[in-house]
């Protein structure tokens, strides 16, 4: 099997895994409140990825360490955004909203670094807008709090991405995603001691540690790993395609274990978003390709 084969099905690991995180975290926040829930599932990432890489993360100096706990405090944001909207909406809305980050991206690269998205980007955020209103506007053409606070989790994802372009220049991946654990952990602490009741996790049932354990080791570390090292061997636009999968693999769980039942209006959503997504990360380079042979 060629590398390039083991990267993309790496990759596709990553992205199932994701896909299937979502009926996961569902099944939590029934039970765990969003940041206690992200406390957990931060502060265990953040101790197992920190004893993976404590070299690393012992030659940063204090501007690498305070980028990556600022850039890690953002993710957290993003995450609880997307939690606390799954409280209102099904896994797999959940799941396509979030994703509108990759064609928000470019917009925000204007916006901060004065550069112009090309006309791929342009088309992406018309479609994705169209997807978005199929997705999440009712009859009276208004949106439930769920779908919009998923929205503005993608919104917040998006910055993210913008942060480790700004801080992570230099630093060992490892090290630098120890990082955004550990500052996530320490604001996601702050909030669940000043806004909600931390001392919950004293009742946690067993069937719950095992969600935190899923999401802790499989949807976090081990995708870190297919991701990293997936990439090595694939090209951008390829691992940028798979990857996307995630939002797909994240309906067909809903529909499998959740019981979701998709509209057909909701369907075209997905699809349109998807397409959207397609065209921002791959300019269609593959079909470029296909006509030049």
């Amino acid at each position: 099997m060629g590398k390039n084969i083991q990267g993309s099905l790496l990759l596709l690991l990553a992205a199932l895994i994701w896909g299937s995180s979502f009926i996961v975290m569902k099944s939590a926040v029934d039970f765990l409140t969003p940041a206690v829930l992200l406390f957990l599932r931060f502060s265990l990432a953040a101790i197992l990825l920190s004893l993976l890489f404590i070299k690393k993360i012992k030659t940063l100096n204090f501007q690498q360490i305070k980028g990556g706990l600022i850039t890690g405090s953002c993710l957290f944001g993003a995450y609880y955004v997307q939690t606390w909207g799954l409280n209102y909406t099904t896994p797999g809305k959940n799941a396509f909203l979030t994703a509108v980050y990759c064609a928000i991206v470019p917009f925000l690269v204007w916006l901060f670094y004065h550069k112009r998205p090309d006309i791929y980007n342009f088309i992406a955020a018309f479609i994705c807008i169209l997807g978005i209103g199929c997705v999440s506007l009712d009859g009276n053409l208004t949106m439930n709090i769920g779908d919009f606070l998923t929205l503005c989790g993608g919104l917040l994802y998006a910055g993210h991405i913008l942060l480790i372009k700004k801080f992570s220049e230099g630093i060992d991946g490892g090290a630098f995603t120890s990082l955004q654990f550990i500052g996530g952990a320490i604001v996601a602490l702050i909030l669940a001691l000043t806004t909600e009741n931390i001392g919950i996790i004293s009742n946690i049932q067993p069937s719950i540690y095992l969600q935190i354990l899923y999401l802790v080791v499989f949807a976090t570390a081990l995708t870190m790993f297919c991701q990293t090292t997936g990439q090595k061997y694939t090209s951008e636009c390829n691992a940028s395609l798979i990857l996307s999968l995630e939002s797909v693999f994240g309906v067909a769980f809903s529909i499998a274990f959740y019981g979701e039942v998709l509209t057909f209006k909701i369907l075209l959503g997905f699809i349109l978003i998807f397409v959207a997504i397609i065209i921002s990360e791959t300019k269609l380079s593959f079909l470029k390709k296909g006509i030049v042979k």
